[in-house]
């Protein structure tokens, strides 16, 4: 059985309890998403920089919901659809918070929200070489997943599916994939509709996931939250348990020998 108390994740050399990630974005407002993310559990809170209030003190701020002494904010580029903005964005966090720790997030359009690996690539660069530990939304290519490591990159964030879509891991090889050939975090983000979505992650071998859209929409998110919560444990725990063989014939549960 897993040690839960020393299954830590592990980022940036900084030690996470929970291995959900929530997102800030979609709440009806900061007190039930403050709500939802401490039934989630979740330790790290992605931030919107272009969206969020972090900054204006004349209007409520999101810390005075969600104490980021005890939550770690990870500041994103939502909002971004090239390098620059996305540069722009990343030094203005470390300069007004202090943020080293971000989340790189460069879309390609606006109807699919696909990310622009091209323009990926080359801010994963820039920021590694600022001192930025740089977190990275991508699409599910084992081959870009290991330029963005050899980049620099601290965690590879593959898509499970488009953001907000609901519809669950779709490329359940290609995830395997960049688990086998990547020492990084690996961490779901986008797509997940549903708590068994984040089992299935975990079981794959993921460190962790990313979750928004499917808890802020829900028609309970309370109740939500604490789905994903127990969702990640378990699927952390049947990970690490070792699932038995995939066989094409039956195999009884019972003894053969000794039958009367």
């Amino acid at each position: 059985m897993v040690n839960l108390k020393k299954d830590n994740l592990i980022i940036a050399n900084k030690k996470f309890k929970s291995r959900l990630i929530v997102g800030t974005g979609k709440y009806k407002n900061m007190s039930e998403c403050a709500k939802a993310i401490k039934l989630s559990g979740a330790e790290i809170v992605t931030v919107a920089v272009r969206r969020v209030n972090i900054f204006d003190k004349n209007k409520p701020l999101l810390m005075d919901y969600i104490d980021p002494k005890k939550i770690t904010y990870l500041p994103n580029t939502a909002g971004c659809f090239n390098s620059k903005e996305a540069l722009r964005t990343l030094r203005l966090a470390r300069e007004i918070g202090g943020w080293k720790l971000v989340k790189l997030e460069v879309l390609g359009d606006k109807k699919n929200l696909f990310p622009d690996m091209i323009e990926t690539l080359k801010s994963t660069e820039v920021l590694a070489k600022e001192g930025f530990k740089v977190m990275v939304y991508c699409n599910d290519d084992p081959l870009m997943a290991k330029r963005l490591e050899n980049s620099g990159a601290d965690a590879i964030m593959p898509l499970a599916a488009p953001i907000g879509s609901g519809l669950g891991i779709q490329n359940k090889i290609n995830i395997q994939i960049i688990r086998k050939q990547t020492k990084l975090p690996l961490i779901i983000d986008a797509g997940l509709g549903q708590a068994s979505d984040a089992t299935i992650a975990m079981e794959l071998g993921c460190d962790g996931v990313l979750v928004n859209t499917a808890i802020a929409k829900a028609k309970k998110p309370f109740e939500m939250a604490l789905a994903f919560k127990n969702a990640v444990i378990a699927g952390r725990q049947s990970y690490s348990s070792g699932r038995i063989d995939k066989i094409l014939m039956g195999n009884p549960s019972s003894p053969s020998k000794g039958i009367i």
